[in-house]
């Protein structure tokens, strides 16, 4: 294992974030809520996937040398967790306000 708090304490932290980025976002790919969209779902679980991933390879496989720093590690999840609670939120408002149940009308 690659991480060394006491030695390396920037990288050990980036490859936490990484993993728990991937983490948080395959959750909310597996939340199937109404107010997130297929694509939406999917998108989540790509990065999830993706950050994840890296995380795991830095973590584990990674030997040494140079490695890159995503700074959306921190921003896209941050963003995507802010869009799924807004989004439910507003729909229960809505449902709530309406007395109506929220969803496709034909």
């Amino acid at each position: 294992m690659n991480l060394d708090f006491s030695g390396h304490p920037l990288f050990s932290w980036y490859v936490i974030l990484l993993l728990l980025s991937g983490v948080v976002m395959l959750a909310m790919a597996a939340v199937k809520a109404e107010s997130q969209s297929v694509g939406w779902r999917i998108f989540n679980a790509l990065l999830g996937l993706g950050f994840a991933g890296y995380g795991i390879y830095l973590g584990f496989i990674f030997q040494g040398g140079t490695y890159i720093v995503f700074f959306k590690v921190f921003i896209v999840p941050a963003l995507v967790i802010i869009n799924f609670i807004r989004s439910t939120s507003g729909r229960r408002k809505a449902a709530a306000a309406g007395g109506q149940t929220v969803g496709r009308h034909r």
